[in-house]
């Protein structure tokens, strides 16, 4: 059943741009921009394109995938037409990032989880199919694991069960949300492994960041920017190699590509969707309810999120995981009445 748009255009009907000029500023941009996140990138253009479908008077909407970081922090550099919309994330917002938003006069920010990924751990169906652990990746990119530099080569200096061959991982820069990920779900947790850099988690915070996500530039780990399918290419033609991506694009490459196992688990839908996969995440999109109702169409775009994000529908057929149906259903309800978040949200 569609999202009902009128309840969603009479909670926001008495909104307006005013902070940018109101409606003359409002009138000098006709299309919905979002930026931000690669892996939320293919499923936030399968939005726009039924978003148009659905509602042909209204422009198509702009996407541009500038990394999570970068989409958050353009988002939140301020309310009016030349800034954007809506952020897309895939990793949750930062309190520090709020409180910029705020600093900038971007103080009505929405929260809205459209699903799961996971990070996926790949290569190409000719490499080696060897199993992984969040300990042996760990100490396969970190610059110092356990606080001391990293001197291993090939993947056998890690345990002598696995390839001697040399560590090549391609993955994203750190202005991705899945490197932001890949640090909390996969780095962190193979770090925590050893009992002494555990404990520097409450006496040195700073410093137990940095042993545990600090990712090593000697070439072992090849960042590769924001276009995930640039890893895909490399797996495809090297398959002493490794990349890490989204799910969606492992998915989407299943014809030449396999996930590797961590921990045990295969990266699969129902193991993402489980929460049994190490790498499983959420994804979100943040949006200005301070452009709602400014920016021609906007409340409909969001409708068109909530219409098509559960199991079967548009994004689960692209390689979106959805979310359980009390998270589909309590963030239908933020769409409904425009809920807004604050700071200690995020804390």
């Amino acid at each position: 059943m569609r999202f009902t748009k009128s309840i969603v255009l009479a909670a926001i009907s008495t909104v307006a741009l005013a902070a940018c000029g109101g409606e003359q500023a409002a009138a000098s941009r006709d299309q919905i921009k979002a930026v931000g996140s690669s892996t939320v990138y293919p499923f936030a253009k399968a939005a726009a394109e039924e978003f148009t479908r659905s509602f042909p008077q209204y422009s198509s909407p702009i996407i541009e995938s500038t990394g999570t970081g970068g989409g958050i922090k353009l988002f939140c550099a301020g309310v009016g037409t030349g800034h954007p919309d809506i952020a897309n994330a895939s990793r949750r917002m930062k309190a520090s990032e709020f409180e910029t938003c705020v600093q900038n006069g971007v103080t009505e920010v929405m929260e809205i989880e459209v699903g799961k990924d996971g990070i996926a751990i790949a290569e190409s169906k000719e490499g080696q199919n060897f199993p992984l652990t969040t300990q042996q990746i760990y100490e396969a990119l970190a610059k110092e694991p356990y606080g001391k530099p990293n001197t291993t080569k090939n993947w056998s200096d890690i345990d002598p069960s696995l390839p001697n061959e040399p560590i090549l991982v391609y993955g994203p820069p750190s202005t991705s949300g899945t490197r932001d990920a890949l640090a909390e779900l996969i780095l962190t947790e193979g770090c925590k492994a050893d009992a002494a850099t555990a404990a520097l988690k409450e006496s040195d915070e700073d410093r137990f960041e940095q042993i545990c996500t600090e990712v090593r530039s000697d070439g072992a780990y090849v960042e590769q920017g924001e276009n995930d399918n640039l890893i895909v290419q490399k797996l495809a033609s090297n398959p002493k190699a490794i990349g890490i991506f989204g799910y969606s694009f492992l998915e989407e490459n299943a014809d030449k590509l396999r996930g590797l196992t961590i921990n045990g688990s295969e990266p699969t839908y129902e193991n993402i969707a489980s929460d049994n996969y190490p790498g499983a995440r959420p994804l979100f999109i943040y949006v200005k309810k301070q452009h709602v109702g400014a920016i021609p169409g906007l409340a409909e775009y969001l409708s068109t999120w909530v219409d098509n994000w559960a199991k079967g529908g548009l994004f689960t057929q692209k390689g979106m995981i959805a979310s359980p149906e009390e998270a589909q259903a309590k963030f239908a309800d933020v769409v409904s009445n425009m809920t807004t978040i604050s700071a200690s949200d995020l804390k």
